[in-house]
Parts: C-alpha cells; structure tokens; sequence
C-alpha cells in the first residue's frame, strides 16, 4: 500500500474488535436487559457491526452463552501458588477464594445466574480452571471423585445463595413484618428480625462455606486415618 494511502474497512468491519470486546459487550447487555434481549442482531448493533461479523470470533448464540459462564467461573478459581511436586498447597483456601470469587462475579452480573443453573461451564478455558482446582485437591490427599465433589458442591452452594440474594430485594421488608409477630409465639424470630441477626448474606455465605470446607477437611482426615489402619491391619 503506497505511503498515505488509507485501507478501508469491509462492511461490518470495526478496528479493536476481538472476543473480549464481544463478551464484555454481551455482558453489560445481559446485565442491563436480561436474557431476552441477548441476541446476535441485537449485540451487533450494541458494537456497531454487522451481526454476521460476530460469527468470525464466536460461531453460535450457544457457544456465547458458554462463554459468558466461562468468564465468570474461570476467574474465579485463582492461580495456586507455584509449589513442588511434593507439596500438597493450601486447597481450603482455594475453596473459600473460589466461593468469595464467584459469588462476586456472579453478583456483578447477575445476568450470568440464570445460565449458570441451567448449563455446565463446559468450555476449554472452565475445563482449566476445573483442572487447577483438582490438581489442588488431590494433591492434598483427596480421591479424585471427592475433589470433584468438594468443587461440585461449592459451585451448587455459591450458585443457589446468589441467587436467593438477587431474588430477595424485599429483605427489609420481609424482616419488618416477621418483627411485628406476636413476640410470645415467635421469640426468637421476632428478635432476631428486630436485631438484624442471621439478615447478613455476605456473613452467612461465609460462614456457611466455612463450615463446609471444615467438613471436608474432617472427611479427608478420616478416610486417611481409615487407610492408615488398613495399611497396619495389613502389615500385622
């Protein structure tokens, strides 16, 4: 091309255009609009292009609403820290940074929720981050089914409390009413609407996730214990 000379754009071509443009996009739609309005026409315009130039970097309306619970479940399983093959990591703090972090992904757009409960974050870039958190896991002892379960169980648990969180706008009112009760039939109830106690969801996620990882922590200890005893019935 000579010196000074401009290359035009196609039709529906845009400069900067590339995946993480789309999936934000597609967001901030899903987000603002709900699902409804998310369709390929529709999130083309959104960007200013055509929609079939959106087929160029994601094939299908499906493979874009798997990359959207992609974006939100992959994020938040963090990096495990760099340790030797011996080492087993600290895999209860991968659980609970995994919870705190989906929660908040999942809270920042809630429009992901609905796909989240209703199709499995089957892309590569889930499968990967699925693939950390196991190598996490069972390198601190867990069988391999168990690690999937812990994973599996945390997601189940993270994914239905936020819901139950978006769902529930009308809290305060709800706690007023149960507050107004007949306070000798309901003592309990009544005072802990009147003191706010248990109303926290931030405070009972935690201490919920909590408590399951603590779970799990028994569980291992016992099935090791278990296998341990084997092991010296075995050699007796």
């Amino acid at each position: 091309m000579a010196a000074g000379q401009r290359r035009h754009r196609g039709p529906g071509q845009r400069a900067g255009l590339n995946r993480e443009r789309i999936l934000d996009a597609a967001l901030a739609l899903l987000d603002a609009e709900g699902a409804g309005a998310l369709t390929m026409r529709r999130l083309a315009a959104e960007l200013e292009v055509e929609a079939m130039t959106l087929y160029n970097y994601i094939p299908t309306k499906t493979a874009l609403l798997d990359a959207l619970v992609e974006r939100v479940f992959a994020k938040a399983v963090p990096e495990p820290a760099e340790a030797g093959p011996g080492s087993r990591g600290d895999w209860a703090a991968l659980l609970r940074d995994y919870a705190a972090h989906l929660r908040t992904g999942l809270l920042r757009h809630p429009g992901v929720l609905a796909l989240a409960a209703t199709r499995p974050a089957a892309t590569p870039a889930a499968l990967a981050a699925v693939e950390r958190g196991l190598s996490v896991l069972t390198r601190a002892g867990f069988p391999l089914g168990r690690a999937l379960d812990a994973i599996n169980a945390v997601t189940l648990f993270t994914v239905g409390h936020t819901t139950a969180e978006v769902g529930t706008a009308d809290a305060a009112a709800s706690a007023d009413w149960v507050a107004e009760q007949d306070t000798e039939r309901y003592p309990l109830l009544t005072e802990a609407a009147r003191t706010g106690a248990g109303t926290d969801d931030a405070d009972r996620f935690t201490f919920a996730v909590n408590a399951m990882v603590a779970g799990f922590g028994r569980g291992l200890f016992q099935a090791q214990e278990a296998s341990d005893n084997n092991a010296a019935d075995s050699g007796n």
